[in-house]
């Protein structure tokens, strides 16, 4: 039976209150233009090892032992001398890549690692924890690999990418630009694609306006002369910000460096077009593109179909996609899954699902993305027994496995129905999976047990999220003591306190 066929027998579920959509929407982005400069997260690689198959089962089982342990290297011992791991770079890097939401989990892991006989660590490893570091701001002890990577000769530029985006991320943007400038402090020549990389970082942090202004004084200074991908790195920044007053003052500079739009940057400037809905515009400069023999990509007509789907402009936005289809170009699943949400984006679910089984046909699809455009239009329109469904037909098909983004709106989802024992059979599930839950799962889950005044619940799993060395946000503890005092257990918050200062204050030592 199709997907089209079963879901169509799913009865809807009665209206119920949910997080507003604008706030998934962050999830939603289907894909666009990006002059990809920037090192890409390890936790968005959801893509299996091509050199050993063999690695990712592997790896998942380590996580799920691992997760029922607290992130004392002694504890991991203990719970890894137990079973047999044969031990190999790979290996390593793939569960340190699945770790990257709990940071000391990482550490105790990496540390466990490298005592084993014959193991060897690669670049690859240490990146993986710097990133995981990272995320949890322990940033001492990301220098402390760094200079362990100088040691072991494998210190290259994408060490300082990784720790410039962390800063950068975590809205350290002054150290952002001072870990880029110590790579020549530690003997790397700094070219012009490091810059790039830099301002590309700066941009995506949003702060692309710090990003201008290290590009202009760099430029005026003769430090950088800027290529092409200088400028589009800008455009797509600013166009990321709404700002097309900056965007085409930036544009005007480029020309009058004689450096002319390419595809990529006709790409980024009709994506800030759709981004404030002048979509007249952005069919303009395609024609602009036909006119200079500049040939469309697969790219362009994604954007389009996926700003005019948006719009509920779906004869258009079928235009395009036809058009697609018919340009010569390999047919490719982002495309579809644009496609996939304009009809989502008008309701037409049928449709949608009917797309799903083409693409299977076509070999071209679907992936993870192709469903979680579906959930997210399902959530929006609170149909939840349907979107629980195609949740769990994602799960069961092959290379479609749910990611942690996907998880964290199955919980989100139930949580906001009161739900609760719902979305905690979403999360032991992914915990079977050997999938980390990162800091927003845990916030919705304890804020919705604190909701239900299921205290204890809410206690153990804020107590879970200490002991994987993640950093609660002050309101979600605020919302737990106002409700534990509300209840006289005025002991239990100094208790927490207490471990949460103990965390705050730690800095890890390796």
């Amino acid at each position: 039976m199709s997907l089209h066929q079963s879901i169509s027998r799913i009865p809807k579920t009665p209206k119920t209150l949910i997080t507003p959509f604008c706030k998934l929407l962050p999830f939603f982005q289907i894909h666009y233009y990006s002059v990809n400069t920037h090192v890409s997260s390890n936790a968005d690689d959801q893509n299996p090892n091509p050199k050993n198959p063999k690695i990712i089962p592997e790896a998942e089982r380590i996580c799920k032992i691992l997760l029922n342990t607290t992130c004392s290297t002694k504890c991991v011992a203990d719970a890894l001398g137990s079973v047999s791991v044969n031990v190999s770079p790979l290996l390593v890097e793939e569960v340190v890549k699945k770790l990257s939401n709990s940071g000391v989990l990482a550490l105790s892991f990496f540390r466990w690692a490298e005592k084993q006989n014959g193991f060897v660590h690669t670049s690859e490893s240490y990146h993986g924890l710097i990133e995981a570091l990272g995320k949890i701001k322990q940033f001492k002890m990301v220098w402390i690999l760094v200079d362990e990577l100088k040691k072991k000769g494998l210190l290259c530029k994408e060490a300082f990418a990784l720790i410039s985006r962390r800063y950068a991320r975590a809205r350290k943007v002054k150290e952002a630009i001072e870990a880029f400038e110590r790579m020549e402090k530690y003997g790397l020549v700094v070219e012009l694609q490091d810059f790039n990389r830099l301002l590309d970082t700066l941009s995506k942090s949003r702060n692309v306006g710090k990003a201008q202004e290290v590009f202009d004084k760099w430029k005026n200074n003769g430090k950088l002369k800027p290529n092409i991908k200088s400028y589009t790195i800008l455009l797509e920044g600013w166009g990321g910000e709404k700002n097309l007053l900056r965007l085409n003052e930036v544009y005007q500079e480029m020309k009058a460096d004689d450096i002319e739009p390419d595809v990529v940057s006709y790409g980024i400037m009709i994506h800030a077009r759709c981004k404030v809905k002048k979509y007249d515009e952005a069919i303009e400069l395609l024609r602009e593109m036909e006119r200079k023999k500049i040939r469309v990509t697969p790219h362009v007509y994604c954007t389009l179909i996926n700003g005019l789907g948006s719009e509920k402009r779906l004869v258009e936005a079928l235009k395009y996609f036809e058009l697609y289809k018919g340009s010569g170009f390999d047919l490719e699943v982002f495309t579809f899954n644009a496609m996939v949400g304009a009809y989502c984006w008008s309701m037409r679910m049928d449709d949608a699902y009917k797309l799903l089984d083409e693409m299977r046909r076509s070999k071209i699809g679907p992936n993870t993305r192709t469903y979680d455009i579906i959930l997210h239009h399902l959530i929006k329109a609170r149909r939840t027994n349907e979107a629980y469904s195609v949740f769990q037909k994602m799960s069961n098909d092959p290379g479609c496995e749910p990611t942690v983004s996907t998880y964290e709106i199955m919980v989100r989802m139930f949580c906001n129905e009161d739900r609760t024992d719902m979305a905690l059979r979403v999360w032991d599930q992914m915990k079977a999976r050997g999938v980390l839950p990162g800091m927003h799962m845990f916030s919705t889950l304890i804020n919705s047990f604190c909701h239900e005044n299921r205290l204890d619940d809410a206690c153990r799993y804020f107590q879970e999220m200490l002991d994987m060395g993640m950093r609660p946000p002050l309101p979600l503890f605020d919302n737990l003591k106002r409700a534990l005092l509300a209840e006289g257990k005025e002991d239990t918050v100094k208790a927490l306190w207490r471990k949460l200062e103990k965390l705050r204050k730690s800095n890890l030592v390796g």
